[in-house]
């Protein structure tokens, strides 16, 4: 995986009256490993071999010289303001070409004067060499870096002509290095420019900070800011990278339900935002936890909940923080697959350091098989274990070590000819995973939504809630149940209307009005939410038509893109 998210090369490569010229590109010093038997002539590491199948670079990197690579980097003008990706053997080149003769014509017209020296770059292209096999949104990601360089500098060549300096500047070191290897060998021009140019050394932090944590952030001129991450670098799960895709799907589909886990601890995060930050996002970061919902955390933000939606996700696509469902007694969870149970991995070592006196093993062990929070909640323990047990969790959330699962009912009628045959015996708790109805509320660590005696104000509350009142079996309301029910198969009508429970005008309303929810995309917590209904609600309207649905326990498609990538 990091292999093909990290670039193999970053160059700069500008076109003017001297021609085309390879500026700068790093790293330029590649392994010396038997260098010694080749040709004592300096070669790029992308200097064409023509020996024969390479079969010894594992990277496959095409070689060629710095006077090909600007030759073939520095396009034509029409192609300028594109992206630019040309594939060569196994390196696969990205940038986007950037025009400057606008400023030239700028230039020129507010001094005509003919003793003034005209800037001489026409165009340059900031370009990221990768390997031919990278992820097509590896590639878009680093052409979006590139521009986004491309932009910053134009801008300051307009206000400045700071990439005019620079570029004069390393020009005049290659040709002192160019004299000097004439005389007494050969050296490396980039080794001299990188101390000497600003520009040479923030192009170096941007391909070091791609190959490490994928989060660059450079100041160009030390006035601009580019601020860039690389998903596949900060979203992975074991060792496979969460595409770009998945991330963005899956912010469009948050709810206010859940809730915004951040990754690291209060002050390391609003140490690492920009002084010129948002005050609304240092006032997310401030009242999120873990047990507190988007709509909740809206409220103490003191925010629009659309804001915190926005927010929310700039803080997970940055890698801040991940969306789970609120941390509540009646959460299932279960041990990821793609957890490490080493006995002595790394991250066993860092949780016995964050709660001395309990191995990771022993408590990954309890989650082998999916189990409630409430299901830990020992009377006679002590009152401090609660807490500890809650930070325990968040810990194992945080580093993807549990995996959160949901309830979700589906409508099955069964056939004809068994629509008598009813298992009376088994109870729709035992078949939800042994879970009673009403489960023990002790272990209060839970948000509203979960509680069997509190609820929410939800957008559908107007509108269907209002159906939940009591109105007896008037015609209206029988009317709006048949065409609740209209939509079902003739199959599946009858098998609904042959549940004992089907006779209270009252429970055949709350089960029709509910329908739509018994396709299996819907959790028990979103129905909860949804309805402003409280779980003891549903379970016993499951139970009385247990005959007729089937209960399945999964990830919520939109958490588990944080959680866990399956093959």
């Amino acid at each position: 995986m990091g292999e093909n998210t990290s670039p193999i090369s970053v160059i700069l490569v500008s076109s003017g009256s001297r021609g085309n010229k390879l500026l700068f590109r790093y790293p330029f010093q590649r392994s010396t490993e038997g260098q010694s038997t080749q040709t004592s002539v300096p070669r790029s590491s992308y200097a064409l071999n023509n020996s024969g199948a390479n079969t010894e670079d594992p990277d496959g990197d095409s070689k060629f010289s710095d006077v090909i690579l600007a030759t073939i980097l520095a396009t034509k003008s029409d192609m300028c303001g594109k992206k630019f990706e040309l594939k060569i053997d196994n390196v696969r080149f990205v940038g986007h070409p950037t025009l400057l003769q606008h400023a030239l014509c700028q230039v020129s017209k507010t001094d005509p004067s003919p003793k003034r020296e005209m800037p001489t770059m026409i165009l340059f292209n900031v370009v990221f060499a990768l390997r031919a096999n990278a992820d097509p949104s590896v590639i878009n990601c680093l052409h979006n870096l590139s521009r986004r360089i491309a932009i910053i500098l134009q801008h300051e060549e307009r206000r400045c002509q700071y990439l005019t300096r620079e570029a004069k500047l390393i020009l005049a070191i290659q040709d002192e290095v160019s004299a000097v290897s004439e005389n007494g060998g050969p050296q490396s021009p980039f080794h001299h420019i990188l101390p000497k140019s600003k520009l040479a050394r923030d192009l170096k932090e941007a391909y070091d900070s791609l190959c490490t944590t994928g989060v660059v952030r450079l100041h160009i001129n030390n006035w601009l800011e580019v601020s860039f991450c690389l998903p596949h670098k900060i979203h992975c799960v074991g060792a496979n990278f969460i595409p770009p895709e998945a991330i963005e799907k899956s912010l469009k589909s948050i709810r206010p339900y859940h809730a915004l886990l951040l990754l690291k601890d209060e002050k390391s995060l609003l140490n690492d935002l920009p002084l010129d930050c948002s005050p609304a996002l240092v006032r997310i970061i401030k009242s999120a936890t873990a047990v507190k919902n988007l709509q909740q955390l809206a409220q103490d933000a003191d925010l629009a909940l659309l804001q915190v939606f926005q927010l929310a996700a700039h803080l997970v696509y940055w890698g801040k923080a991940i969306i789970i469902y609120p941390l509540c007694e009646n959460n299932v969870y279960m041990l990821s697959p793609n957890a490490n149970v080493g006995l002595y991995s790394p991250l066993a070592d860092q949780f016995l350091r964050q709660f001395p006196g309990h191995d990771l093993p022993s408590i990954l062990a309890k989650f082998s098989l999916p189990v409630s929070l409430a299901e830990f909640k020992n009377p006679l323990s002590p009152p401090g274990q609660e807490p500890h047990l809650i930070q325990m969790v968040i810990w194992m959330l945080q580093h993807r070590l549990l995996i959160q699962i949901h309830t979700y009912v589906c409508l099955l009628a069964p056939p004809k000819e068994d629509a008598n045959l009813k298992d009376e015996d088994t109870s729709f708790a035992a078949r939800v995973g042994g879970r009673s109805l009403s489960t023990p509320n002790a272990l209060s660590i839970g948000s509203p939504t979960s509680s069997d005696d509190m609820t929410l104000t939800s957008p559908s509350m107007d509108n269907s809630s209002a159906e939940l009142l009591p109105g007896g079996d008037s015609p209206i309301n029988k009317r709006a149940t048949e065409n609740l029910l209209a939509s079902l198969s003739q199959n599946e009508r009858e098998a609904i209307l042959s549940v004992p429970a089907a006779q209270n005008p009252e429970d055949l309303k709350m089960f029709a009005r509910l329908l739509h929810y018994f396709r299996g995309r819907h959790h028990l917590e979103e129905i909860m939410y949804n309805e402003n209904m409280r779980r003891s609600q549903l379970l016993m309207l499951f139970d009385k038509f247990r005959s007729v649905l089937v209960v399945t326990n999964h990830e919520d498609p939109v958490i588990s893109v944080f959680q866990s990538v399956f093959p």
